[in-house]
C-alpha cells in the first residue's frame, strides 16, 4: 500500500455563492465522505486550508502574501489516502464532494517514502 494526497483545488467562488444553509449541509456530506473512508481504513489524514498563505521566491527575496487571486489555483484543502497504487487512488477520488463544486479539481500525487 502506498500514500497518495489530494490536492483539491478552485471551487472556492462557486461554493461562496451558496447560502450558509447550503454550506453547512455540503460540509456534512465531507464528514460522510471522509468518515466512510476511515471506515475502510484509507483515511491516513486530511483537512480544510486557510485561504491565507504565503509564497517565497527567490531565497526569500520575493514574499506574496495571499490570498491569491487565480481561484484554480487555490489549494483549498488536502487528504492523504491509503491505496494500492494510483488507479486505485484515483478510482477512490472519483466520488469526492469536491466534484459538486464548478470547476474544482484534484491533483492526486504519490508520498514518495525515503525508503523508495
Amino acid at each position: 500500500m502506498s500514500n497518495f494526497l489530494y490536492l483539491f483545488r478552485g471551487g472556492d467562488e462557486d461554493f461562496n455563492s451558496w447560502t450558509p444553509e447550503e454550506q453547512q449541509a455540503h460540509m456534512l456530506v465531507w464528514e460522510k465522505w471522509m468518515g466512510n473512508l476511515a471506515q475502510q481504513g484509507k483515511l491516513v489524514g486530511g483537512d480544510q486550508l486557510s485561504m491565507e498563505g504565503t509564497i517565497v521566491r527567490d531565497k526569500g527575496e520575493v514574499i506574496t502574501d495571499g490570498p491569491f487571486a487565480e481561484a484554480a489555483e487555490i489549494v483549498g484543502g488536502y487528504v492523504i489516502v491509503s491505496a494500492k497504487d494510483k488507479a486505485e487512488a484515483t478510482e477512490i477520488s472519483k466520488s469526492c464532494p469536491i466534484f459538486d463544486y464548478k470547476g474544482a479539481f484534484i491533483e492526486i500525487r504519490e508520498i514518495m517514502s525515503s525508503e523508495q
